[in-house]
């Protein structure tokens, strides 16, 4: 149930306008309904499911496509025959080979400033699913990577290229069971500095207290060799 407050936390905005979502996973055609009732009469919706009685789901600005969401030919014909997305949802058969290859192929049919939603990521967790905690090849431990690509602009090893990733990604949330990718163009940072106070006269500061410590232990040892020189003349 907690899925809800995630979906309006990044969709509000795309509320009543004219977008496209593409849902990998139809089932009995619940979400479909949700989301054009959340979205209004000026959103087109692209379902995906393996099962070919979802087509009779169909209806006036809702097309369903069948297909496997592991089949890349599938997905790269998928793509000729729809725009690109504001939103895209994957609630497919979560299995660790399911994610990483619809994210793959389709992550970059998602518009500069939409939205990559992947859910149920507990499965990366299942057994059952291909999954485990540190397994290699879940999709979880595979998302990690996209921490690094984010930051590749202040990567000063040549194992962290800066890709399409860094370009185009501005946030990745992690909720439970739940991976949100935010897309908005990128460019490479860069900082300024203001203030009124330089950084030579930081410099001029730094050596006026030097040589202030200075002055006072030379004070000092001079003072130590006039009592060293007045206790001689006295022993004398």
């Amino acid at each position: 149930m907690h899925y809800f407050d995630i979906y309006d936390r990044h969709f509000s905005r795309f509320r009543n306008k004219e977008i496209v979502i593409l849902e990998i996973g139809v089932a009995q055609g619940g979400s479909l309904q949700m989301w054009r009732n959340y979205f209004g009469d000026e959103a087109k919706i692209f379902g995906v499911d393996i099962n070919p009685r979802c087509k009779e789901l169909e209806e006036e600005n809702i097309q369903i496509f069948i297909g496997s969401q592991s089949d890349r030919n599938f997905l790269k014909e998928l793509k000729k025959q729809i725009p690109p997305v504001d939103i895209l949802i994957d609630d497919g058969g979560h299995t660790m080979r399911q994610q990483i290859v619809t994210y793959e192929e389709l992550f970059d049919v998602v518009k500069e400033n939409g939205v990559y939603l992947c859910e149920d990521l507990h499965t990366s967790y299942w057994a059952r699913y291909g999954g485990g905690h540190k397994r290699s090849g879940t999709f979880i431990e595979y998302s990690k990577n996209f921490i690094d690509y984010l930051n590749a602009y202040h990567s000063e090893q040549r194992s962290l290229p800066i890709n399409n990733f860094t370009k185009s990604v501005d946030s990745i949330h992690y909720y439970d069971s739940i991976i949100v990718i935010e897309k908005r163009k990128r460019e490479k940072p860069y900082h300024e500095k203001t203030g009124k106070i330089s950084f030579q006269n930081e410099e001029t500061n730094s050596t006026k207290v030097k040589n202030k410590i200075k002055n006072v232990l030379l004070l000092r040892i001079d003072r130590f060799l006039r009592c060293f020189r007045i206790k001689s003349i006295i022993r004398s």
